[in-house]
């Protein structure tokens, strides 16, 4: 089977550099890689065309419309069996694709997901951030997981779909906000065998510092609420979580003003919430530092979400604004 690898790239030069560097190892061999710079103005020409002699690679560069639309793109001018879609800050396992390629040999699937996980290069602030987004104590307990809320949804970060779905249900129709779930839910719908994959993992670096995370989860619990827009179904209680937590938050907060057994009460569901994540991080990571820091990336995950989720549930459903 030839494997089209995806990869949607803005302004990531060294990324791109180390996600090729991990694709030069991989077992199996049958894949081409298609780069395509969306709108960039620090561009990765010369990165990717250094590969030209270890990957059979190609390379685009296109107007920006967004990682959704750029897929597309991709979609359109790949040779494959099936198309692999990565994010630029992934790292890929050497035998990904001999995983893959073995799994649907024995069980076929029309489009499939796979987990994310922290890699030892990683920062520990990057750890820090992987174990939230992971994490049975957070909402990252539903992500990459077949035992997740209702049915499987592959995230773009590390998904693969076959020629045939894209023949027969075109890509992206968003370009941002939930584009990912949009299209599994589509394709889910069109009837096709959809599931994990659960060893097909890759090591996702996803943000360097904690205000970028908080800006990409806040946009997430915005997407939720787009994604609602296209399917009101696939809200979950689960995915109000994160708003119930940062009411929560402020309550116990407030509540410590005035004292009483009702703080306490609140104090103590708190407390116990950041010792099951401190040392659960720990150990996991086997790092007090980047058990600390789980701790901060947990409530930096769930706050920015819940505000992200709270801001367009109230403008786009209360309000009924576009």
């Amino acid at each position: 089977m030839l494997f089209s690898v995806i990869i949607p790239l803005y302004n990531r030069p060294q990324e791109i550099k180390e996600l090729l560097e991990t694709l030069t190892t991989q077992t199996w061999k049958q894949f081409e890689v298609l780069v395509i710079e969306d709108g960039s103005v620090n561009d990765a020409e010369a990165v990717v065309k250094s590969f030209s002699e270890k990957l059979d690679i190609r390379y685009f560069k296109k107007q920006n419309e967004g990682q959704g639309f750029t897929r597309n793109f991709g979609f359109e001018r790949a040779k494959g069996d099936y198309f692999v879609i990565f994010d630029s800050d992934c790292l890929i396992p050497e035998n990904y694709f001999e995983i893959v390629n073995n799994f649907l040999q024995t069980n076929w699937l029309d489009a499939y997901g796979g987990p994310d996980d922290s890699h030892p290069s990683f920062t520990d602030v990057q750890k820090a951030i992987s174990y939230s987004m992971t994490s049975p104590f957070t909402t990252g307990g539903i992500r990459g997981n077949k035992k997740g809320i209702g049915q499987f949804h592959p995230r773009s970060f590390n998904m693969g779909v076959s020629r045939k779905v894209w023949e027969t249900l075109g890509g992206f129709i968003i370009t941002r906000s939930a584009e990912d779930l949009e299209y599994s839910i589509r394709i889910h719908s069109a009837g096709f065998n959809i599931g994990l994959i659960p060893d097909a993992k890759v090591y996702h670096k996803r943000r360097t510092n904690f205000r970028q995370f908080f800006k990409q989860i806040h946009f997430f619990g915005r997407a939720r609420i787009n994604l609602y827009t296209f399917y009101p179904k696939e809200l979950k209680w689960v995915h109000f979580f994160p708003a119930v937590f940062t009411l929560g938050l402020l309550f116990t907060l407030l509540s410590n003003i005035f004292g009483g057994w009702l703080a306490a009460l609140c104090d103590s569901f708190l407390a116990l919430w950041i010792l099951l994540i401190f040392f659960h991080a720990w150990w996991k990571n086997q790092s007090v530092k980047v058990a600390f820091l789980s701790v901060i990336a947990a409530f930096t995950q769930l706050i920015a979400y819940g505000l992200g989720f709270m801001q367009d549930f109230w403008k786009r459903i209360v309000l009924k604004q576009s």
